[in-house]
């Protein structure tokens, strides 16, 4: 059975408002190849949610890392909860918290949030992805590429298709902060590479993600050494 670790990013769920057009197609995309015999894990990301919850109460007095990474972290469990009602009876019947704890999957479809401090959804898919003893995460969120600079801040940035671990790491860095905006958490990043994991970058495109699963030429940037 092929398993596939989805790190889903948290501006595809909650872009500004819950984006319930694209959960929808999502689900139907998950659910065909399910039925095809393929397993899903699907972490979820916190999006505006926890963004809007982290000003707030950064508003009301200054908080610590470890503070506003709990609230990013609760944020993920809610959005996790929201996904894996989507998918009723075909999902998990409750979301996964610990990715380390042993899992005897009795569905085709596993659904988790975040864990705790100190790292992001992504470093989770990377656990669940070592628990379901996968070695590929495919990370879909609201940038389609790695590029080789920051393409919001510059209009000459150039996609990367593909990329070893030491170079990534290199260009994102070693440290990990709440709300940290980079295609894959640094934190993760050391520990895919460690596994010898591939992680596979992609936009909000679902059937950019349904040619990836099918093994056909897909927009995107491979991590791998």
């Amino acid at each position: 059975m092929k398993t596939f670790v989805i790190s889903l990013g948290g501006s595809l769920i909650v872009p500004d408002d819950v984006d319930s057009v694209f959960l929808r197609n999502f689900k139907k995309l998950i659910e065909s190849y399910s039925s095809k015999g393929c397993r899903f894990g699907i972490i979820c990301g916190g999006g505006k949610i926890a963004r809007r919850y982290m000003e707030a109460a950064s508003k009301a007095r200054k908080l610590s890392n470890q503070e506003l990474d709990w609230i990013g972290t609760y944020a993920t469990q809610l959005n996790a909860n929201l996904v894996r009602v989507l998918f009723g009876n075909n999902a998990n019947d409750e979301i996964i918290i610990n990715p380390n704890e042993k899992i005897r999957p009795k569905k085709k479809i596993l659904v988790a949030g975040g864990w705790k401090p100190g790292w992001s959804t992504d470093f989770d898919a990377v656990l669940l992805a070592k628990n379901l003893e996968s070695k590929v995460v495919v990370n879909m969120s609201n940038v389609d590429y790695v590029y080789d600079k920051d393409p919001k801040k510059s209009k000459n940035a150039k996609p990367i298709k593909n990329i070893c671990w030491s170079h990534f790491r290199k260009m994102m860095g070693n440290k990990w902060t709440a709300g940290l905006n980079a295609p894959f958490d640094p934190i993760a990043a050391r520990e895919a590479e460690k596994l010898g994991m591939r992680v596979v970058i992609l936009g909000r495109d679902l059937r950019n993600l349904g040619d990836f699963l099918d093994g056909k030429k897909f927009k995107g940037t491979v991590i791998a050494d």
